[in-house]
């Protein structure tokens, strides 16, 4: 007499779930994120992408207009998933100075991110071709962290922990200081990304700076 199968091996009847258009969303977006940074935006095929997803490429146009609004959707959801990782809330039981730079450690964590640094390697390199996607990466990435670091300020303006005027401004200069020199190193000459405990020395190194100044006793500027 036949056995007959236990619950475990019987093979569930009907249609395999169906994947819902945001699964399919995060899984193409994960794959133009590591296709844009190897192979360029140029050489990224929507049909290979479309493929690896294991979707059709009419669902893939469906999904995203278009490789431009593909890539745009890719960094908006790479940069939103690394500014919410971004604590800028102050510590109001320590010393102003400590709490910048903790608050510049959390801005060059998003700024100096491997993957962030090579978007932005790429993206330069087809400005020129593709004049859109240099507009884009600066707002969902550069104006994007600076807003938020400027929102920080303010807030130390209101509790009367600093003094300044033009909020937006300074933070633009104190974003310039904490990275722009190892972003154009690693960009422009390959240089290796700076560590945690550079970037830490930096952070303190920058705040000193911007709170104290660097005048000398009886200088003149």
């Amino acid at each position: 007499m036949a056995q007959t199968k236990s619950s475990s091996e019987v093979r569930p009847r009907g249609r395999p779930p169906v994947r819902s258009d945001e699964e399919t969303k995060r899984i193409v977006l994960e794959a133009a994120r590591h296709a844009f940074a190897v192979d360029g935006y140029a050489a990224t095929s929507t049909e290979e992408l479309a493929r690896g997803a294991g979707i059709s490429t009419k669902t893939l146009y469906r999904l995203f207009p278009g490789k431009a609004a593909l890539f745009e959707a890719m960094c908006a959801d790479r940069l939103e998933r690394l500014l919410s990782d971004v604590n800028l809330q102050a510590n109001n039981q320590a010393d102003i100075e400590t709490n910048l730079a903790a608050v510049l450690v959390a801005c060059a964590d998003l700024a100096l991110d491997p993957e962030v640094v090579a978007l932005q390697r790429m993206v330069l390199q087809q400005s020129a071709t593709f004049p859109d996607l240099a507009a884009n990466f600066y707002r969902d990435g550069i104006a994007r962290t600076a807003a938020a670091l400027a929102g920080w300020l303010r807030d130390q303006v209101r509790k009367k922990r600093l003094a300044l005027g033009n909020v937006d401004e300074a933070a633009g200069m104190m974003i310039g200081m904490m990275v722009s020199a190892p972003q154009r190193a690693a960009i422009y000459a390959s240089v290796t990304l700076p560590s945690r405990k550079e970037i830490e020395r930096r952070a303190k190194a920058c705040a000193a700076i911007l709170l104290d100044g660097c005048r000398a006793s009886g200088g003149r500027l």
